[in-house]
């Protein structure tokens, strides 16, 4: 489905290649994971299978990239659109139309579907992705994890053969996340889809992956399945790490395999209490009875916290709960409707200059 063919890859000003004579075959039907430091050509690869790079961005490319038999240096990315589905790292900056549903069926349009066809393909991209609630909503008053969603239905409902994806996962909440990549696996499996994704967070993606492609950051890409690269990866979820640190003979990529390599440990490691710790007292955050509205939708609803120095604390919920609401309120860029906060005994919205800071 996707060929790299000896593939070199340098911007204009720089020193050091981004690939080096990379050759990969992408089956049909196969997800293959990209993973690498940040900066080492992740994103570059992704954009070089429907010709984004080097027609938009510039650059030296050496050797050939063929999607189902056509040349990416042939064809332009327009050209490639009924066969490559792509979602960036910000799906905002990629929406042209204001409302959900229209912007699931602008590119059928662009395609010139018939009308029969686009809205049947929407209705199935709605339920498909949890999204029939905001069909009607404007783009921009939707949180990022559902605009991420929003973004991965606009790929997917032209039905491409290739989906490539550049952190599709980084703004949904977990739960979301496994309802994405659980989507995706079954559309790969049925359908025969093909998927290539970029991604940081490694845990979530790393149980539905064939092959991972690991990018170093000189050139040089490893291909293997993920036991085989994350054995001597630097870059691995942090189950990996776990199995390492416990010195394992094999690495276990999902909690189900750790759990059976370590039962003997974890025997061993209960019978070892762990001493409480000194909680802290100075009040550095206090929350009391905070509301915060947005038109018709409330976000926050009498919240009432008190956060202490030392602590770390995580904010958790489902795209949409109100937890940037939340830390917004608490850096002082909205005023809530109703309720108090204070920083450190002052209101984080009268704030100015160097208090702020």
């Amino acid at each position: 489905m996707i060929k790299f063919s000896h593939v070199s890859l340098i911007y204009p000003n720089s020193t050091t290649t981004v690939l080096e004579e990379l050759n990969l075959t992408i089956a049909e039907g196969e997800l293959v994971l990209v993973i690498g430091p940040t900066g080492s050509g992740k994103s570059s690869l992704l954009r070089l299978i429907n010709g984004l790079v080097p027609h938009h961005t510039g650059g030296i490319l050496a050797g050939d990239i063929s999607v189902n038999g056509v040349s990416t240096q042939m064809t332009k990315p327009g050209g490639m659109a009924h066969l490559i589905g792509i979602v960036g790292q910000n799906p905002a900056n990629g929406f042209v139309a204001d409302t959900v549903e229209e912007e699931l069926a602008f590119g059928m349009e662009v395609l010139n579907l018939p009308n029969d066809v686009m809205r049947k393909r929407v209705e199935e991209v709605l339920d498909l992705l949890s999204l029939a609630a905001l069909r009607n909503r404007s783009i921009a008053t939707l949180s990022g994890g559902e605009q991420q969603r929003v973004a991965i239905g606009a790929a997917l409902v032209t039905h491409p053969k290739v989906l490539v994806l550049d952190e599709p996962t980084s703004a949904l909440d977990p739960i979301a996340a496994e309802e994405v990549l659980s989507i995706l696996h079954r559309l790969v499996h049925d359908l025969g889809l093909t998927v290539v994704i970029a991604e940081h967070k490694l845990e979530r993606v790393i149980q539905f992956a064939d092959r991972i492609v690991y990018i170093n950051g000189d050139g040089a890409a490893n291909v293997g399945t993920p036991e085989e690269i994350l054995m001597q990866s630097p870059i691995a979820p942090p189950i990996v790490h776990l199995a390492r640190a416990l010195r394992l003979k094999e690495i276990g990529v999902t909690v189900r395999e750790m759990r059976r390599m370590t039962t003997h440990l974890r025997e061993t490691i209960a019978s070892h209490p762990v001493a409480d710790s000194q909680k802290p007292t100075e009040t550095v955050i206090s929350i009391d009875k905070l509301t915060v509205s947005y038109e018709n939708q409330t976000a926050l609803n009498n919240i009432t916290s008190t956060i202490c120095a030392g602590e770390i604390v995580a904010v958790m919920g489902r795209n949409g709960a109100g937890k940037s609401s939340l830390l917004k309120a608490i850096a002082g860029v909205n005023r809530p409707g109703t309720g108090v906060i204070k920083v450190l005994g002052d209101d984080p919205y009268d704030l100015q200059g160097k208090k702020r800071r």
